[in-house]
C-alpha cells in the first residue's frame, strides 16, 4: 500500500477528438490540489503559451543531453525532430510533497508512465463511442483537412488496440458522465490509498 503522504499518478490518453483534454480540465477542477504534469518539448512556442506553464520549450540538443542523463519519465520523437517528454524531476517532486499528478498524454506516453509508476498509477484510456461519432467530432473542428482527419481516424484506430493496456476505459458519449465516472474512480483510489 502506497503511504498516505505520497501523491497518486492519474495518466489520460485518448485519440485526438475523443474528448480527453476537456474531461483533463474538469479532473483538475474537481481536484484543485492535484497538480498537472506539464511536458517538455522542442517544438517551436506558440504567442500565448507561457514556457513551464504549456510547456517547457527547449532546442533539440537539450532535449537529447536530458535523454542521456535519463531525465525522463517517458518521451517519444512524434515527428523527425519534434520531441515531447515528461520530466522526471517534476513527477517526483509532487508525489514526494504528497501531491497527486495527472497527466494527458498519448497513449504511447500513457503505457510507458504507467509501467514507471506501477501500482501509484490509475491509466485511463477515453474512447469515442465510435470511429464515425470521432470522424463527426474532428470534421466538426474544422481545423483539419480531410486528409488529416482520415490519418487521425487511422491513428485512432491503431490506438484503440491498446486498450487493454489500460487501467481503465471511459466511453466519452456524455461528457458528463464520463466526467462523473473519472471522478468515482478517483475518489475510491485516494480512499484506499
Amino acid at each position: 500500500m502506497i503511504p498516505p503522504s505520497t501523491g497518486r499518478v492519474f495518466i489520460f490518453s485518448a485519440p485526438s477528438g475523443a474528448g480527453k483534454t476537456t474531461l483533463v480540465h474538469r479532473i483538475l477542477d474537481a481536484f484543485p490540489d492535484f497538480a498537472f504534469s506539464v511536458s517538455a518539448t522542442t517544438r517551436p512556442r506558440r504567442n500565448h503559451e507561457v514556457d513551464g506553464r504549456d510547456y517547457h520549450f527547449m532546442n533539440v540538443e537539450a532535449f537529447k543531453e536530458k535523454i542521456a542523463a535519463d531525465e525522463f519519465v517517458e518521451y517519444e520523437e512524434v515527428y523527425p525532430g519534434r520531441f515531447y517528454g515528461t520530466l522526471r524531476r517534476d513527477v517526483t517532486e509532487k508525489l514526494n510533497l504528497g501531491i497527486s499528478v495527472v497527466f494527458d498524454v498519448d497513449v504511447k506516453g500513457g503505457i510507458n508512465i504507467k509501467k514507471q509508476f506501477g501500482d501509484r498509477a490509475v491509466s485511463f484510456f477515453i474512447q469515442p463511442p465510435s470511429l464515425e461519432a470521432l470522424r463527426t467530432r474532428l470534421e466538426g473542428r474544422g481545423t483539419e483537412g480531410q486528409d488529416e482527419i482520415e490519418r487521425r481516424l487511422a491513428k485512432a484506430s491503431h490506438e484503440m488496440t491498446f486498450l487493454p493496456e489500460f487501467d481503465r476505459i471511459i466511453v466519452n458519449d456524455d461528457l458528463d458522465l464520463a466526467s462523473r465516472q473519472i471522478i468515482q474512480i478517483i475518489s475510491a483510489t485516494l480512499e484506499t490509498a
